[in-house]
């Protein structure tokens, strides 16, 4: 590999709540490594996905949707997405096909002065005659090196979107070993995966009052050992999600192993406990403890 042919960059996904980050980060990065649901405000987290070849090394970050926040939990994913503004080298700036009018954010973007991409997703959603005047808008709107509609979901329209990425990455030797595909630990995503599995479960205030903690994760030569618990904003929650006889919790824990196996390629035993932590959106010490503060 030589190195002063190598391209290397974080390509940093920026967007309003449930415009479909996650989703283009799990199909450009080829794994699923960050929550889709259908409801808003599921990342939480800044999760990247790195795809390597032998001259490129791309850096893709997940970042919670762009939102006001309301208690310290926001703020906390709030500084993600400073954070991803602050090291981006190129980036995507998504809207969805259904937006009629520029977000508030589009003021910060328009400081960075980095290489832009803006993506209109959900682009199946309408014709392609549409989507070529809902791009001429959003051109008025923000200024950009690139303007593309695509569609996340079904996959389409990505290779260009790809081919315009390295084209707009910087030489740079490679920030991460070859053979990473994330910076997050395995555990990590236990714990994601048993929360994607709350959202689909419950409604709601429930999947936004819960937080997940791994308490152990214990890997033998066939199987993997997890111990995870599921901690609730308030005592009212707690038995709505063990359900009558623990038959929601055994629900939850179920679906959870199925796709941990999927995704460690191993045999999985789980075990779920819940437990309650009062008011933990805004203890601050309860976010240190989960991975909210340093």
């Amino acid at each position: 590999m030589e190195l002063s042919k190598h391209k290397a960059g974080f390509v940093n996904i920026i967007g309003q709540p449930n415009a479909g980050k996650s989703t283009l980060m799990n199909a450009l990065v080829g794994e699923k490594l960050a929550i889709i649901t259908s409801k808003a405000q599921t990342t939480r987290h800044r999760i990247l996905g790195i795809v390597n070849a032998d001259d490129f090394q791309i850096v893709y970050s997940d970042t919670p949707g762009i939102i006001d926040p309301n208690y310290k939990l926001q703020q906390s994913m709030m500084r993600f997405v400073t954070m991803s503004l602050r090291d981006a080298d190129v980036l995507l700036v998504m809207v969805e096909a259904k937006d009629k009018k520029p977000p508030a954010f589009f003021e910060r973007i328009a400081k960075v002065p980095v290489p832009r991409i803006l993506i209109l997703n959900k682009a199946d959603l309408i014709t392609k005659e549409e989507a070529e005047e809902k791009l001429l808008y959003w051109k008025l709107q923000l200024e950009a090196d690139c303007y593309i509609a695509v569609s996340a979901l079904q996959k389409k329209n990505l290779e260009p979107l790809f081919d315009k990425i390295l084209e707009m990455l910087p030489f740079h030797p490679p920030y991460y070993e070859k053979d990473d595909l994330t910076d997050k630990p395995l555990r990590f995503f236990a714990s994601e995966i048993i929360r994607e599995k709350i959202f689909l479960n419950f409604h709601q205030e429930i999947p936004y009052s819960v937080e997940i903690v791994i308490e152990a994760y214990q890997e033998e030569e066939d199987i993997v050992r997890i111990r995870g618990v599921i901690y609730t904003n308030r005592k009212s929650q707690k038995p709505i999600i063990i359900g009558k006889g623990g038959s929601m919790l055994k629900k939850v824990g179920t679906e959870a192993r199925k796709d941990m196996e999927v995704f460690i390629d191993k045999k999985v035993y789980l075990e779920l406990f819940v437990k309650v932590k009062e008011n933990w959106r805004n203890d601050d010490f309860m976010l240190k403890q989960f991975g909210y503060k340093k």
